[in-house]
């Protein structure tokens, strides 16, 4: 289907689809084998939806410190870092981030808040709505679309009306449920990596619907999935998709991950979930050091054996276009 985004420069844009009602059994056997992501509306998760209100918030998460991203700008850039960490009472900062304008503020009366809670030790302990958040909790029902021993985190997240995070990927799978407000999603195929223009896990496309052409002429070459999450929705978000949200609302999300995975393929000194398998830091590694050695050649000698590297790879590990992601 033919993109019709109003600066007309992708190539395609497709409408994520949406699955009503969708119970354990239709997901794993209709949505989870075809590895693309999908909008599921209709599923309970609980008394959150009418409950969550600012005041509820404020007065059941509490008053414990919680760091926060807060910036000039809703665009937020991870990589050129335009935000600020800053420490709020938990209470204060849901009143200030469902303001439009604050009397009391860190950088500017309209700055923007960004809130991924952590564990209460980050060195240590994984994000658990349930730890963190015990009182809360108690009111979102978290779908088990997954194996329970398959578990690794769930997610607080809240944001201020017109926040965009930086479009990047995760190794996990995951659910991202949104309890209120709504948020835009645009989510780009793995397959589209050569597009995407990235440094580390994250696209250095900030602005995903009038990119700069000069510095990223490949940008609307990718493919992109897009829709909008309405109070409810819950997102499923396979692991290695890219995605880049923006929050049209207020809005509180919560996100479960999971290992679908070996186990043994994570890093389990990983308490934020968002390093590469094992395999594959290793093999980054291994790169690393081919490409330092490669230095040590003439220019036009470095770049035919670059090539040849390359080819190899797209040889030896590259699934063919036809084959399906499993």
């Amino acid at each position: 289907m033919n993109g019709d985004n109003a600066t007309s420069i992708f190539r395609t844009n497709y409408v994520l689809p949406v699955i009503h009602n969708a119970t354990k059994e239709i997901f794993l056997n209709d949505v989870y084998p075809k590895r693309k992501p999908v909008i599921l509306r209709g599923i309970d998760i609980g008394p959150c939806r009418e409950k969550w209100s600012v005041d509820h918030l404020r007065k059941y998460g509490g008053d414990k410190e919680v760091k926060i991203h807060v910036s000039t700008t809703p665009q937020m850039d991870f990589l050129k870092k335009n935000f600020v960490y800053r420490s709020l009472p938990f209470s204060s900062f849901v009143q200030r981030a469902a303001e439009e304008r604050h009397s009391e503020f860190f950088l500017s009366e309209e700055e923007h808040y960004y809130l991924r809670a952590l564990g209460d030790d980050p060195r240590k302990d994984i994000a658990d709505i349930h730890h963190q958040f015990p009182e809360l909790a108690a009111d979102i029902h978290l779908p088990e679309f997954y194996e329970p021993s398959r578990f690794y985190s769930s997610v607080f997240r809240i944001a201020s009306p017109g926040v965009q995070l930086w479009t990047h990927y995760d190794v996990m799978d995951n659910l991202l449920i949104q309890v209120n407000g709504s948020k835009r999603v645009v989510l780009f195929s793995p397959r589209e990596v050569e597009n995407l223009y990235l440094n580390g896990d994250k696209s250095e496309v900030i602005d995903v619907d009038n990119p700069d052409l000069e510095r990223f002429p490949k940008f609307p070459e990718a493919e992109r999935h897009e829709g909008v999450l309405e109070p409810g929705d819950i997102l499923f978000i396979p692991a290695l998709w890219f995605h880049n949200v923006i929050s049209l609302e207020f809005g509180v999300a919560v996100n479960v991950f999971w290992k679908h995975l070996s186990p043994n393929l994570y890093d389990h000194k990983d308490t934020y979930g968002n390093k590469d398998p094992q395999p594959a830091a290793r093999a980054t590694q291994i790169l690393d050091r081919a490409l330092k050695t490669l230095e040590e050649l003439p220019p036009e000698y470095r770049d035919f054996y670059a090539r040849r590297l390359v080819t190899r790879i797209q040889t030896k590990a590259y699934m063919k276009k036809d084959d399906s992601v499993t």
